[in-house]
């Protein structure tokens, strides 16, 4: 049988593989690519298997590229062939062939997510699609990606603390608040060092409506092509500065603060324990970098930084702090029994590089709530951007107690009535759980609450989020199917594991 690019297949019966491997070796890419900035990391990633499951257990950086602001071309979009220059530059640089990267993850955050970018971008890495997980990050999204990638989430559990992440960029700001590995909290505003830039005469070249607006506020006078009073601009950092350091703190900011929300503002809690900062702006902040790329991040960076000092929290270094996102992805295969899973039509698979949520689902009690199911369900979405239902989205489950009728009703009422933006638009119900009732839950879902969609329904298999599936053709002699699992890695991936193999 053929192997799946960059991975293996494993089977879960009686006629299991006997090529497992206890350790796996992949050579593994992240690439990001933003409004303002573009970067990519090449790592050796290694895998250990724990039960039917392999974590991080190393990554070996082997090339990081130096940072490329984001090439336009003349209308305005991102210069797709530019960027190609640069990616293929820094493969030549690293000494390796693209087609032997095992697997990867593309990242697009701001206006790369528009769709003739995505298409143009994706074209970049034609030859590698099946191996690549693309990610298009709006703002929450994004958000958890930055806790992750800058090691807030990390810092979280290892000192069972509450850790607030500031990922200050071009256009906007990033804020969550981590505790015990997890994204609690988060919001987003448009405050970011590049909504004013200048040439190299500090003549303003480009102006952001948010730009637009700040200096209205202090009756600063923005026209490309001339020269800015530099008090005024000043005051209008001070402005900019004011703005975020109260969406951090408070839950109900003032009406020109919350006009600069692009997600709901923080809920009231107590403030954190320590506070990093990620993104472009916190190179200087942590006084690594003093070039100036004419923007106002120097100045920006100053001026949050008074504020939070006077605060209380920590100020913490990050892992990382414009790299502060996905370094690549791990790929390995695990297996599914054919007697436990329900898939109609067959003609829905393959399905590739499906996003897994796992909603917080309450599964514990004997009666289960359809509403609270729905949710949950619907809440994930959110925060991963998905709930316009533009692709289709597995839920991950675990399931809990019995598999009573009513149960298994409320249960697939719940994920259906929370699925129901992507259900709407014809995706399939994908579910993947780690019991033994894939094969009910599908039939239940076709047969009582007559769904129209195409469903898979499979199980034994444990998920996460960050995780992305292929889901292969089922296999006649054994009616089973393979499962190729694609994990996004952050910088501090290694230690997540280890920390939850030790507890």
């Amino acid at each position: 049988m053929d192997q799946q690019p960059g991975g293996r297949v494993f089977f879960s019966n009686i006629r299991r593989s006997l090529e497992e491997e206890d350790e796996i070796r992949l050579v593994s890419v992240g690439i990001d690519i933003g409004s303002s900035t573009s970067h990519l990391a090449l790592s050796r990633i290694v895998l250990e298997r724990l039960d039917n499951r392999y974590i991080v257990s190393e990554r070996e950086v082997l090339h990081e590229s130096e940072v490329l602001l984001t090439p336009y071309a003349e209308d305005n979009t991102i210069d797709a062939a530019a960027l190609g220059d640069f990616i293929d530059r820094q493969y030549a640089l690293a000494k390796i062939d693209p087609l032997s990267i095992d697997t990867g993850a593309v990242i697009l955050t701001g206006v790369a997510v528009r769709r003739s970018n995505a298409r143009a971008i994706a074209e970049l890495f034609a030859p590698q699609a099946g191996k690549f997980v693309s990610v298009s990050a709006g703002d929450a999204l994004e958000t958890t990606l930055a806790a992750f990638g800058s090691g807030a989430a990390a810092r979280s559990i290892r000192e069972s603390a509450r850790v607030m992440n500031v990922d200050i960029g071009g256009g906007t700001s990033k804020i969550a608040v981590c505790v015990a590995g997890e994204v609690v909290e988060m919001t987003a505003a448009d405050i970011g060092a590049r909504i004013v830039s200048f040439d190299a005469d500090g003549r303003v070249r480009r102006v952001e409506p948010a730009g637009q607006r700040f200096a209205q506020e202090v009756g600063l006078a923005l026209e490309v092509g001339a020269r800015p009073d530099p008090d005024l601009l000043a005051g209008m950092v001070e402005r900019m500065a004011d703005r975020l350091f109260e969406i951090m703190r408070s839950p109900a900011p003032s009406q020109d603060s919350a006009a600069l929300l692009r997600l709901d503002p923080l809920p009231a809690a107590r403030p954190p324990d320590a506070v990093s900062f990620s993104g472009g702006v916190a190179e200087y902040i942590y006084a690594l970098q003093r070039q100036a790329f004419g923007d106002l991040g120097a100045a920006l960076a100053a001026a949050i930084l008074s504020r939070v000092s006077a605060w209380g929290p920590r100020i913490v270094l990050p892992l990382q702090g414009i790299r502060a996102t996905v370094v690549g992805a791990s790929q390995y295969t695990i297996q599914v029994s054919g007697s436990t899973i329900y898939v109609a039509p067959q003609s829905v698979l393959p399905l590739r590089n499906v996003p897994v949520i796992q909603p917080d689902l309450p599964l514990d009690g004997e009666l289960l709530d359809v509403g609270r199911i729905a949710a949950a369900v619907t809440a994930a979405l959110r925060r991963f951007d998905l709930q316009d239902g533009d692709q289709a989205i597995a839920v991950c489950y675990r399931w809990r107690q019995s598999a009573t009728y009513a149960r298994l009703d409320a249960f697939c009422r719940g994920i259906v009535a929370g699925l129901a933006p992507v259900l709407a638009r014809g995706r399939p119900l994908i579910l993947v759980g780690d019991g033994d009732i894939g094969g009910l839950v599908g039939i239940h879902c076709h047969q009582e609450l007559n769904l129209d969609n195409a469903l898979v329904s499979i199980d034994g298999i444990v998920l996460k989020e960050f995780d992305y599936i292929d889901i292969g053709v089922l296999f006649d002699a054994s009616g089973a199917v393979p499962v190729v699992i694609k994990s996004l890695i952050f910088p501090t991936s290694a230690a997540l594991g280890r920390t939850a193999v030790a507890a």
